[in-house]
């Protein structure tokens, strides 16, 4: 079998992604094709730690519209990411993918609380790993959660799928102009406020030299591209 590019590897996933087609709710289908795909990953000899989003179903502030307070929005969208994680470990578990749950903030009754030692060595054993309720703290983006479990397990590359095929100059729904580019380093991305991530997720990335390769889920197969060393999307970093 033909040799991933990376060993260990953090996927991030938008809730909007696992809601396909729908912007809200789940989109079984979809979570099903992930796994099926996630699976290959582990197959390739792969470790995969995964965080999702929580979009599909509350975004913060966003959807509180100045009429709740910020940290309690907040709570509501960490709730709102371990929904999805459930919903995907529960898929994962009928295709036979051995999967744990682990959240920054206790909810024992139904997953583990993050403890990083012990979610490097459920990834060891070829478990993968979903971490939920984001970083456990108000302000802080998923894509920043997603930067801080990756440099905290030793994730070689952020795999961030999202509704988009790469970075562009513009956003390329309004500006049929916008130029994709191939690879950009981390200071470019928070020089042209490029929509990425959010800028704590980019500096934390680039303080910590992780890159971070963004590509379409429309096409879950994408995942196995990029860990054979197919030129996919738009790398970030150095």
């Amino acid at each position: 079998m033909e040799k991933p590019a990376y060993k260990r590897v953090l996927l991030k996933i938008s809730g909007e992604a696992l809601a396909g087609g729908k912007g809200t709710g789940l989109d079984f289908e979809m979570i099903g094709h992930v796994c099926d795909v996630i699976k290959e990953c582990l197959a390739m000899g792969v470790e995969v730690g995964l965080v999702v989003g929580g979009g599909n179903f509350w975004r913060g502030a966003k959807n509180a519209g100045g009429k709740m307070e910020r940290t309690r929005a907040d709570h509501m969208g960490m709730l709102a990411t371990v929904m999805n994680c459930l919903a995907v470990a529960d898929v994962m578990e009928q295709k036979g993918i051995p999967v744990r749950v682990q959240t920054a903030i206790e909810m024992r009754a139904f997953a583990e609380p993050y403890i990083r030692s012990r979610a490097v060595r459920h990834l060891e054993k070829g478990r993968v790993v979903i971490f939920g309720a984001g970083t456990g703290n108000p302000y802080f983006s998923t894509d920043t959660a997603a930067v801080l479990r990756a440099v905290e397990i030793g994730a070689e590359v952020i795999l961030l799928a999202k509704n988009v095929d790469g970075v562009y100059s513009a956003d390329p729904v309004k500006d049929p102009t916008a130029v994709k580019y191939d690879a950009i380093t981390y200071d470019e991305v928070l020089a042209q406020r490029l929509m990425v991530m959010d800028s704590t997720a980019t500096s934390l990335a680039m303080d910590n030299h992780i890159p971070v390769l963004l590509f379409a889920l429309k096409e879950p197969e994408n995942i196995i591209r990029v860990l054979k060393g197919e030129k996919i999307g738009t790398i970030v970093g150095e």
